[in-house]
């Protein structure tokens, strides 16, 4: 093992480092990197101004890096790039985040690997690598199941005049907000799923009424018909998620299994302990 090893698993809104050496670690906190979103520029002096100053007269030899984006090629190349101009002389090892999930949750077993974050994505992986995807397709056009994806539902009902009295006073309580500033979000400002995401909030802080109870069950429902019932795999080995809203829907996801006849294996918040294991 190198001497000095950091660990990241970035999503959209934010990311977990952890620097690992002389049988200690660290983990410290940055924004998120959505690479489809920041260039290279962006990435560096997001990690200089955010990372490198909590990393003082640290040596890094080795970076294991994990993020969003990152299976397309030419963004993994753009982080590893910023990532190499921020630690000099380090070896950068880039993959992403569907590959930290996996590795997280299934170890060097084989498995149903899910991340149910701001995005959603899924894989059939064989101990050793990703062997099936069910395509992510994005906050637009897909994502089933995520916080942008659930958080959206909440916008619709609220400004379709869906949700009944009770539904739209506890949400104008919680959110001063109009239709014109959450378009304005949506379409013309940056990072439009991070913002849809916040409204998974309003969801976790009204269980019970039948209406949130619909929004919650429907849209990860539509993440298990969409992409898990494609792996043949899932009716003999488990299906774990990460993330979240997979953490904080925990009896929904055990309540779809059950119904589905699936096994439902570890249901965690972030992949960063199952990483440290994987990479010591």
């Amino acid at each position: 093992m190198p001497q000095s090893i950091l660990i990241a698993d970035s999503g959209a809104t934010k990311a977990e480092w952890c620097l690992l050496g002389n049988g200690k670690r660290k983990i410290i906190f940055t924004q998120g990197i959505s690479s489809y979103f920041l260039n290279t520029d962006q990435i560096t002096d997001l990690l200089l101004k955010e990372l490198k100053p909590k990393l003082k007269n640290v040596q890094i030899d080795h970076v294991f890096y994990y993020g969003t984006g990152c299976a397309n090629p030419v963004n993994a190349k753009s982080v590893k790039k910023a990532v190499s101009k921020v630690f000099p002389g380090s070896k950068a090892d880039v993959n992403h985040d569907l590959m930290a999930a996996a590795r997280a949750l299934c170890g060097r077993k084989k498995g149903i690997a899910c991340i149910l974050g701001t995005g959603s994505n899924s894989c059939y992986y064989d101990g050793k690598r990703i062997v099936k995807n069910s395509p992510g397709l994005g906050y637009v056009l897909g994502d089933e199941g995520s916080g942008a994806y659930l958080g959206k539902k909440v916008i619709q009902y609220y400004l379709y005049g869906t949700f009944d009295d009770e539904l739209r006073g506890r949400f104008d309580l919680t959110y001063t907000t109009n239709t014109t500033e959450i378009l304005e979000n949506v379409y013309k400002k940056p990072l439009p799923n991070r913002y849809l995401a916040g409204f998974c909030k309003f969801l976790a802080e009204n269980r019970g009424h039948y209406m949130i109870e619909n929004i919650i069950e429907d849209g990860l429902n539509d993440f298990f018909f969409n992409h898990l019932c494609k792996y043949r795999e899932i009716w003999t080995l488990p299906v774990h998620f990460t993330g979240s809203v997979a953490l904080g829907f925990k009896d929904v996801l055990q309540h779809l299994c059950d119904s589905y006849e699936f096994e439902l294996g570890k249901v965690i918040k972030a992949p960063m302990e199952g990483l440290i294991e994987y990479h010591s």
